[in-house]
Formats: structure tokens, C-alpha cells, sequence
């Protein structure tokens, strides 16, 4: 008997025999047509659709429907007419294909997205934007009641954190480039998430500086020329080190429950949970579009003046001088790097703790505070 491990949410498309799978599996899931879909996935249901009959115009839709869901799709093809029938039908993007041989049966099991944590509860300590500002950071964790200590030197460097108040720390992200110990602040945070006193989710500025590590062609801008000189000193196991860690950061994490989500630039209700491409695009730089502003740097909308959930959502990306609620939403990126404050917000308590930078070690290409909102259309 063929095993395939699915989400608890996303589109399944079924081609070939659908006699030969374990339909009780699927009981609560089927629906008839490809109108039925759309509501289907907005309600965060595991939606299976028998695709045998389904014209490449049907598929464009549902690819469609699946996007504006953030929902991931799926095929299950049974046999060798089924795969035929997948390959010749295709014309949406797939994020994962399994066979199953003719005349065996299937049995699914279920497990949710990597994103969707909620069984994973605090307290919480999270952390805004650190860029780098490796002394800041370790002062911020002294005040919250973790004992940082690095030392050694070169591929003998090590940082060990020591906490016994039963919390764990949160990053949103952005813990590298302006600031002068990227490569220290990296040996925390991976030191902290592997010990499991810390998560963390990736920034912007992060996957960048992972390309930077592949070898991809990145311009050395917006600090990542400051992280890539310190790394020229660092040992070439500790850069694979790094890449691996963050190769594996989500973009966000809903945790507590479905009370709390971190993002690095901010995630939507709808959003939360899931892990599509565009899901993932908006937890790394939030509401944008592609022209510039008259700064010259992209242009980004306040999404959290719209945002009415009741997960409270706390974030970074934007420097704000003094952080406060909007809605259910908090940034707490208080712009360390240029002469600001590290921030943290301690979860559930929602109280704030913040320490002052020492020093400013990069300018500001705009200035501190939310940007505007987005225009409505007409």
C-alpha cells in the first residue's frame, strides 16, 4: 500500500482511477466541480478534486483559485494512464506530484504546512531587527533573563546562552548586514534555535545574504557589503554552517494557539498557515509594489491599518521610532542599526523592553515611521 503524507489544506488533484485510493480519506474532502473549490480553500480545507475530466481551461482556473486561496496544489496520479493524464493536463504550477501504482491502494495521512505551529505555545520573548548589532542584542537578552557568552576565535568561536526562566526568545528576522557582528549575532540566534531557547523566521535581508553564500550574483547593498566583509574572515564551515540555518527559516510562524504570528514584514489573516510563493513574498517585504517612491527605495503600504484579525501579528521591516499597536498588529523594528533601539515584545504579557543603540552604524534611507496607506481603488 502506497503512503502520501498531505497538508491539512491545499487543492488535490486526482487523475487516473480514483476507484483504486482509499476514498474514506477523502470522504469530507471531494467536491464535485471546479466551482466548489474557491470556497472550499478559503475555508482552509484539504480540497480533493477528481481531475480526469478537466479541461486545460479548468486548470488555468483552478491554478487561479489556488493562488488567490495561498493554497499549494497537489497531484495524486494513479497508474501509468494516470501520470499520462497528469503530464498532458498540466498547466498549472504543481507543488509536488506522487504515483501510485494500479491496483494498490493509498492511504493518506494528514499533517499541517510547516508554517502552521499552533500547537507550539510560549511565553515568548521577540526580538525586532538586529542587523547585526551583535553588543545591543546581547544586552537586550541580559535584560530578558538569558546569560549570553561567546568565545574563541576563528572556527573555534562559539556562543553559548543559558536561560532559567522557563521563556524562549523570537526572532522576526533581519539579523544580519549594517551592523558591526553579523557573524556573531548569527552564532546566537543558531545556537539559541538549536538548543531550542529561540525561533526565528527569515528577514529580507537574510535570504539575501544566503544567495550572497550560494554564489548568486547580489549587489552589495543596503549593508550586505558590510556582511560580506566580516564573512571574508570567517571559516568556510562556518558560511556553510549559516547558508544551511538559513535555508531553513520559514518566512512566518502562526504559534500559541493561533494568537500570535511572527513575520519578518507582516502576514495577513488569510495568509496565516500557509506557504505559497506569495505568502512568503508578503512576510518578507510586506505590502509593496514595483515602482519606486521618491526616496528612490520600493514603495510599501501600511497592510496592518486594514488588518482585523484576532491573531495578533508582530513583525519588523519598517523602523519606527516608538512601537505601539495597530489593530492586532506590532512592529517592533526600532531601527538599532541607525542609532535607534532594540526592541522586544514579551508574549502574552505584551509588555515592551528595549535597549539603546551604542552607536549609528548606517544611515537611514527614509525617514523613521510607518508608510502610508494603500490608495483604494476606484
Amino acid at each position: 500500500m502506497n503512503e502520501i503524507a498531505l497538508p491539512d489544506f491545499g487543492l488535490v488533484l486526482l487523475f487516473g482511477d480514483t476507484a483504486e485510493l482509499s476514498q474514506r480519506w477523502f470522504s469530507a474532502a471531494i467536491v464535485d466541480s471546479a466551482d466548489e473549490v474557491g470556497t472550499q480553500l478559503a475555508g482552509r480545507r484539504l480540497t480533493a478534486l477528481d481531475a480526469n475530466a478537466l479541461t486545460k481551461a479548468d486548470l488555468k482556473y483552478l491554478g487561479r483559485v489556488a493562488i488567490d486561496t495561498y493554497a499549494r496544489v497537489y497531484v495524486i496520479a494513479v497508474g501509468t494512464e494516470g501520470a499520462e493524464l497528469a503530464k498532458r493536463n498540466g498547466s498549472m504550477a504543481v507543488m509536488e506530484a506522487f504515483a501510485v501504482a494500479s491496483g494498490k491502494a493509498a492511504q493518506i495521512s494528514f499533517q499541517p504546512l510547516s508554517t502552521d505551529r499552533r500547537s507550539e505555545t510560549g511565553p515568548y520573548d521577540i526580538i525586532g531587527d538586529v542587523h547585526g548589532c551583535v553588543d545591543e542584542l546581547i544586552e537586550l537578552l541580559g535584560v530578558l533573563g538569558y546569560h549570553v557568552m561567546l568565545q574563541g576565535q576563528g572556527e573555534f568561536r562559539t556562543a553559548h546562552v543559558t536561560t532559567t526562566h522557563g521563556r524562549r526568545a523570537f526572532f522576526v528576522g533581519d539579523l544580519v548586514d549594517r551592523g558591526p557582528g553579523g557573524p556573531d549575532v548569527l552564532r546566537i540566534v543558531m545556537e539559541m534555535v538549536a538548543r531550542g531557547q529561540a525561533l526565528c523566521v527569515a528577514g529580507n535581508h537574510d535570504t539575501a545574504f544566503g544567495r550572497w553564500l550560494e554564489g548568486h550574483k547580489t549587489q552589495l547593498n543596503h549593508g550586505l557589503e558590510a556582511t560580506a566583509r566580516q564573512f571574508s574572515l570567517e571559516p568556510p564551515q562556518f558560511r556553510d554552517t549559516v547558508l544551511t540555518f538559513i535555508d531553513g527559516l520559514k518566512a512566518h510562524l502562526w504559534v500559541d494557539g493561533g494568537k500570535l504570528a511572527v513575520a519578518h514584514a507582516g502576514i495577513r489573516q488569510s495568509m496565516l498557515g500557509r506557504s505559497s510563493g506569495k505568502v512568503r513574498a508578503f512576510a518578507l517585504y510586506g505590502d509593496t509594489e514595483p515602482k519606486k517612491s521618491p526616496d528612490g527605495l520600493p514603495t510599501r503600504y501600511h497592510w496592518a491599518l486594514d488588518d482585523h484579525g484576532d491573531t495578533a501579528v508582530v513583525y519588523g521591516h519598517t523602523p519606527v521610532a516608538e512601537v505601539a499597536w495597530v489593530n492586532n498588529t506590532l512592529c517592533i523594528d526600532t531601527g538599532c542599526c541607525f542609532g535607534g533601539k532594540l526592541t522586544a515584545v514579551r508574549w502574552p504579557e505584551r509588555e515592551i523592553v528595549s535597549v539603546s543603540a551604542r552607536a549609528k552604524y548606517a544611515v537611514l534611507g527614509r525617514a523613521f515611521g510607518h508608510p502610508p496607506q494603500r490608495p483604494k481603488r476606484d
